[in-house]
């Protein structure tokens, strides 16, 4: 029988000497996973192979299943992912500040690992290899916790990075994966307060909201993304339709992919229709109030629901506003807080815009889809902070960490 409460206790074990290991080792142990994760790249990639198939076999969409799919590609992907956190400076260690006092004492905030990370997630295997490598770079040892619908992929991967954390003279437990993938097994895992530090969940809006409705482990709530563009009545149409474009369509099933346009009515009857004929290249579905039908008929209506919802999908709402404070009031009654996006030639509007839009990530003139650790030159990234405590937008190294006080003194004593 499975037991989560012994492997967290295995993982806070390992935690004690990662903490201390030093970059150079952390480094030679990511380096290694690298090297493994591509050697067993047939290995991984025949796990996977039954993992979509019993998707398919299940009736899953496809868009949901490219977010599952591994190919040789994405396997080297992986591989050079965690040879890029190992070329990233090392987040622990240094001093954030250092200041004497009046008295003589010296006080120092130095930068320290949270301890152990617990990462419950859905489909994407990757995220097993991104998530292991910022957690072992930053010190800290984690418990991963995939979904049922990767579970054979999620387990090759770990079982080879862990054997080659070994290899390279770091406990195997930096490491740990929750091969049961039960919900008692993550209720328990959400409770599991004596182990570990800090939740992450990755995944859709009903994961997000079990894991911080359950847990009584603290939280950095991560990922939903209803993201917004907004084309100003000053706008480069021509851009704002490429923007929203790429937005949408490059890869919909993202939480950073647009699911939402908003025009101002001065542009609208000129700007829906370049936009709709490049939308329709990947037949998107375009759900519209009132006005936005008027100009562009045949488009179906949305509901107030449509305009709260990351579809995920080759779907899009879209609203005709009187221009950017309808917008701003429209973007942050409606948003997750993830990111949104201004096309303006206007200065004015572009600073008011990202000024009053209260989101992790706001774009002036530029898709929504850079909003990504590696696109933000953090390397991989753990998820996006959509909340505002310890970390907000891509989470990378130094999200991961927390700080300590080192105080020097020569005999002080307080009077």
């Amino acid at each position: 029988m499975f037991d989560i409460t012994e492997l967290c206790g295995a993982a806070k074990a390992a935690s004690r000497q990662l903490m201390t290991a030093g970059t150079e080792r952390k480094n030679r142990a990511l380096l290694t996973m690298a090297g493994a994760i591509e050697t067993a790249a047939g290995e991984i990639l025949a796990a996977n192979a039954l993992d979509v198939a019993a998707a398919r076999e299940k009736g899953t969409r496809e868009n949901l299943i490219d977010r599952l799919v591994l190919d040789e590609k994405r396997v080297r992907a992986m591989a050079d992912g965690l040879r890029q956190v190992a070329a990233l400076p090392d987040p622990i260690g240094g001093f954030d500040s250092v200041v004497t006092r009046p008295n003589g004492l010296l006080i120092g905030k130095k930068r320290v690992p949270l301890g152990v990370i617990g990462i419950i997630y859905e489909a994407r295997p990757n995220v097993t290899a991104d998530a292991a490598a910022l957690c072992l770079k930053s010190g800290n040892a984690c418990v991963l916790r995939g979904g049922s619908e990767a579970v054979r992929s999620n387990q090759a991967i770990a079982d080879v990075m862990r054997r080659a954390i070994g290899d390279s003279g770091l406990p195997e437990d930096c490491v740990c994966f929750v091969g049961d993938t039960g919900r008692d097994t993550a209720a328990a895992m959400m409770k599991m307060n004596k182990y570990i530090d800090v939740l992450i969940p990755r995944g859709g809006a009903g994961l997000i909201r079990a894991v911080v409705e359950t847990a009584t482990v603290p939280v950095i709530e991560t990922g939903t993304g209803n993201c917004h563009v907004y084309i100003d009545d000053s706008a480069d149409l021509k851009m704002g339709a490429e923007i929203i474009y790429n937005a949408k369509c490059s890869r919909p099933s993202v939480c950073n992919a647009a699911e939402s346009l908003v025009v101002a009515e001065s542009v609208a009857e000129e700007f829906l229709p370049m936009a709709k004929a490049l939308l329709d290249k990947n037949n998107v579905e375009i759900r519209g109030d009132e006005r936005t039908r008027a100009i562009l008929p045949g488009v179906s209506a949305a509901t107030e629901e449509d305009y709260y919802t990351e579809f995920l999908d080759y779907i899009l709402s879209v609203k005709v506003v009187g221009g950017i404070g309808e917008a701003i009031d429209f973007i942050n009654g409606h948003s997750t807080g993830h990111s949104e996006c201004i096309v303006t030639n206007d200065y004015n509007n572009a600073l008011r815009f990202q000024d009053e839009i209260d989101s992790a990530a706001v774009y002036v003139n530029a898709s929504t889809r850079f909003t990504d650790g590696g696109e933000f030159g953090f390397g991989a990234e753990i998820g996006i902070s959509t909340q505002k405590l310890h970390a907000r937008g891509p989470v990378g190294l130094e999200g991961l960490t927390t700080c300590k006080y080192v105080i020097l003194g020569r005999g002080q004593v307080r009077e």
